[in-house]
């Protein structure tokens, strides 16, 4: 079977296609064909050793999002069978309940072979049907990037209808959180850089938009819009160079989740109002199955579709994750099998 793995040395120069033998399912476990994968920024850090010792020796199968349908089943699989389409989850080992260090420990395309293969053979719980309403490309923008931003939104934060949320970005995780959000009843600010993004955004749902750029004091300025104290919870996904903005944008006894830091890693800034103003600083990981079964019941129910920019095919990895980088997409990018 065809695979691109990272192989020979940590670098973006040996992410390769090559073939290995095709696996076969055990007891508990079911054999997927695989359908399509979608890649996310942790792709970029992938195959430069990005997440340190934890991750698997190489050769490492790419990527962490994947739809495929089950081929075979194992002995003893109780609630698959053949020709279900299903998503293998990011944590293969956090099925329910709250992250602790063991559950958080094997993900996909990191500390286990990932969803860039013809076939993959997964526990049965390392699995979860895809909404029946949409296509492949969409179901699998949704292990990753979608469930973060669910859990941030509704399994961590909690948001009601009538809240206020500040979205930052028109990434992956971005614009399931403005269609979740919406979803939920909130009202919603997003922030990017370009004009024609925030235009996008706004069709999509958005009810106010800011560009950061033309308004570097955005925080204030997403402050003065939501009224009052400010914003119930802010989707943070810059780091260092925004939180200080979000800081200032969020209300007291907000939330901010801290999913990315795209725009730098460090904490080199004002602790003071987190503590003042008793804002819960929570870090995002993705989320575990019961996020994904309930996530998505909730997309079948609102008939919500991901946003997808563009596929490529299999042969193109290194083409997409070059898009990816460049900052030039709207929504999920994917690859075709």
């Amino acid at each position: 079977m065809r695979i691109c793995q990272v192989e020979d040395a940590w670098s973006m120069e040996n992410v390769r296609i090559n073939t290995r033998p095709e696996p076969q399912p055990g007891a508990g476990q079911v054999r997927l064909r695989m359908k399509a994968s979608a890649i996310n920024y942790r792709d970029l850090l992938v195959p430069l050793r990005g997440y340190g010792s934890r991750m698997k020796a190489l050769p490492l199968i790419m990527l962490s999002d994947g739809i495929g349908t089950v081929e075979s089943v194992g002995e003893g699989v109780k609630n698959l069978k053949i020709g279900d389409r299903v998503c293998p989850l990011f944590f293969q080992t956090w099925i329910s309940g709250e992250p602790n260090k063991k559950r958080l420990s094997l993900s996909l395309g990191c500390e286990l072979d990932g969803t860039m293969a013809d076939l993959m053979v997964l526990p049965e719980e390392g699995v979860a049907l895809a909404p029946g309403h949409l296509d492949d490309m969409e179901a699998v923008s949704l292990p990753t990037a979608a469930v973060t931003a669910w859990r941030a939104l509704a399994t961590e934060g909690c948001v009601m209808p009538g809240d206020k949320v500040l979205v930052q970005g028109t990434g992956g995780v971005s614009l399931f959180a403005l269609q979740f959000a919406k979803m939920l009843g909130a009202f919603v600010i997003v922030t990017s850089s370009s004009d024609e993004k925030l235009a996008r955004v706004r069709r999509m749902g958005a009810d106010e938009t800011i560009n950061y750029r033309m308004v570097p004091e955005w925080g204030k300025r997403a402050r003065e819009i939501a009224g009052s104290d400010g914003v119930d919870h802010v989707v943070e996904v810059g780091g260092q160079g925004t939180l200080p903005q979000s800081l200032r944008a969020v209300r007291t006894g907000g939330t901010i989740s801290m999913i990315g830091v795209l725009a730098g890693g460090n904490m080199d800034v004002p602790l003071g109002p987190i503590v003042t103003r008793h804002v819960r600083l929570q870090g995002i990981t993705v989320g575990n199955r019961d996020d994904f079964v309930k996530m998505t019941r909730a997309i079948e129910q609102h008939m919500l579709h991901p946003v997808i920019d563009r596929v490529f095919a299999f042969e193109e990895l290194h083409v997409a994750l070059d898009y990816l980088s460049s900052g030039k997409h709207f929504g999920k990018i994917c690859i075709m099998h």
